[in-house]
């Protein structure tokens, strides 16, 4: 298993398609990182007003509400809205897809029988690539804001590792659900669309609206977009600690299974 997981992750790092996702992820961190600059700056929202722009008392609240934010609290603002799951789905998707459309997999699993290693292997590649997007994504939104004059609050070193670890777990969940879909159906179409549509948090809408309908239990909180915007709440830090692992590990087991029970189909 781990000739092959060497195997991927040779193949990852020389993938065109992974390097497209880390310019695509730093270049989307740094634009809303120079946005949210501009909005911040009470300067330049009276220079949008003098030249005829609708400058309310509202915004300018959010401005002054900007600045006074720690380092935590601005990335969490952007990280925490299922940007990067959507990448990480993605991105997973594309790579693990790549074995059927090459034809590749006929030959692992001549060469590996036991396809509990494909799917393992597969597994812990999805994590050091969700475990990359996520450090790259973390560390820009963290260090970027100063390359556009803002001064966020500073956070110390250890809240920011942990903040870190909390985020890469349920994004390593997620990656696991693109592979489950991968295996399952063999294309990338179905794996790129739950991804946009999950990571947007379409489905922890979808469960809060039949919550409030229904009566049902709050099941949107259990998703994981819900979870990774669960990670860090400004006024209390880190928290939910408990939950966020059990949806994580919960998340990673039914997709690992998923994944094996697919793997088993003798059709490859």
């Amino acid at each position: 298993m781990f000739n092959m997981l060497r195997m991927d992750l040779r193949r990852l790092f020389r993938s065109r398609g992974f390097q497209v996702i880390l310019l695509i992820t730093a270049a989307l961190v740094l634009m809303i990182s120079l946005m949210t600059a501009v909005v911040s700056d009470p300067e330049t929202l009276d220079g949008m007003g003098a030249h005829g722009a609708e400058i309310e008392e509202a915004d300018r609240r959010m401005s002054e509400e900007i600045r006074n934010m720690t380092q935590l609290d601005l990335a969490h603002e952007t990280l925490g809205g299922g940007f990067l799951l959507i990448v990480i789905g993605i991105g997973v998707t594309l790579f693990v897809s790549g074995d059927f459309s090459s034809g590749f997999i006929k030959n692992t699993c001549c060469a590996q029988p036991r396809r509990i290693r494909y799917v393992l292997s597969k597994a812990l590649a999805a994590g050091v690539y969700s475990g990359i997007v996520t450090l790259l994504g973390a560390v820009l939104i963290l260090l970027a804001p100063r390359l556009f004059g803002m001064r966020p609050l500073p956070n110390t070193l250890p809240d920011i590792l942990q903040y870190m670890l909390w985020m890469w777990l349920p994004h390593w969940a997620f990656a696991l659900m693109a592979l489950a879909l991968v295996l399952l159906t063999r294309s990338s179409t179905l794996g790129i669309i739950l991804s946009l549509v999950a990571g947007g948090g379409l489905t922890a809408v979808l469960l809060g609206t039949l919550h409030k309908l229904l009566h049902w239990p709050p099941l949107e909180q259990y998703v994981l977009a819900s979870v990774v915007k669960s990670v860090y709440t400004p006024q209390n830090g880190i928290t939910r600690v408990g939950m966020i692992l059990a949806c994580t590990v919960v998340w990673a087991v039914v997709y690992g299974v998923g994944s094996l029970l697919a793997m088993e189909k003798q059709d490859i």
